[in-house]
């Protein structure tokens, strides 16, 4: 099961609870915002939270981090590269707020690896890098499910934007044409900010055509 949940403070961002339905076990996937309001769902749903995936470090990905692991006592997975984000408010942008976010208990994750829940082995994600809308970006991806969660990588009809600091256009560009727009047609790309896309609608986008992975 997917539920999406727009949560706010400065900018509204799509988190996402993936969840086993048979253990109700499951991820939550970049918490950027009211903790108080995921907690809740937590609650009424009886989810069992086991991990905090985030997909890159920007603060309104992780802006409900702390509180949340300070209250589950679960651990917090992200890219590798996202050290430079997790411990510096000014790559995670969280210093223009005035809020100034760091994290300190991460998981850093090495590329292409399987995080599976422990209440169900075949219930798992693969993370894949995205890099270009930062150093650290990457998405969460299930064959099985035909879902990707891509963060700020691609959004429906557009993609991240890559004038802060780690970004780099070419490098998302390429990224997202190896990674993303490699999978299979039908998978469906939840993002951070936009409704749901799938592979085969962003291929035939303006934007995309002429782009080489190479």
């Amino acid at each position: 099961m997917i539920l999406q949940v727009p949560v706010a403070r400065y900018i509204p961002t799509n988190a996402y609870f993936y969840i086993d339905e048979d253990t109700k076990h499951g991820f939550l996937i970049d918490p950027g915002a009211e903790p108080d309001k995921l907690l809740e769902i937590v609650k009424e749903r009886g989810f069992q939270l086991e991990k905090i995936l985030l997909t890159h470090g920007h603060f309104d990905h992780i802006g409900a981090v702390n509180d949340l692991q300070r209250i589950l006592k679960i651990p917090v997975l992200m890219q590798k590269n996202g050290r430079d984000y997790a411990e510096n408010p000014v790559w995670n942008l969280s210093a223009q707020t005035g809020e100034p976010i760091t994290l300190d208990d991460v998981t850093y994750l090495e590329d292409n690896t399987d995080i599976v829940l422990q209440a169900n082995p075949d219930f798992r994600l693969h993370m894949i890098p995205v890099p270009g809308h930062t150093t650290d970006g990457c998405m969460y991806y299930n064959l099985r499910d035909h879902v990707a969660f891509v963060g700020d990588s691609i959004f429906a009809g557009s993609y991240g934007r890559t004038d802060m600091p780690g970004g780099d256009s070419e490098t998302l560009m390429k990224s997202i044409v190896r990674e993303i727009l490699s999978l299979p047609d039908s998978t469906a790309l939840l993002s951070g900010h936009s409704g749901a896309t799938t592979v085969a609608t962003e291929k035939v986008q303006s934007w995309y055509q002429g782009i080489s992975a190479e």
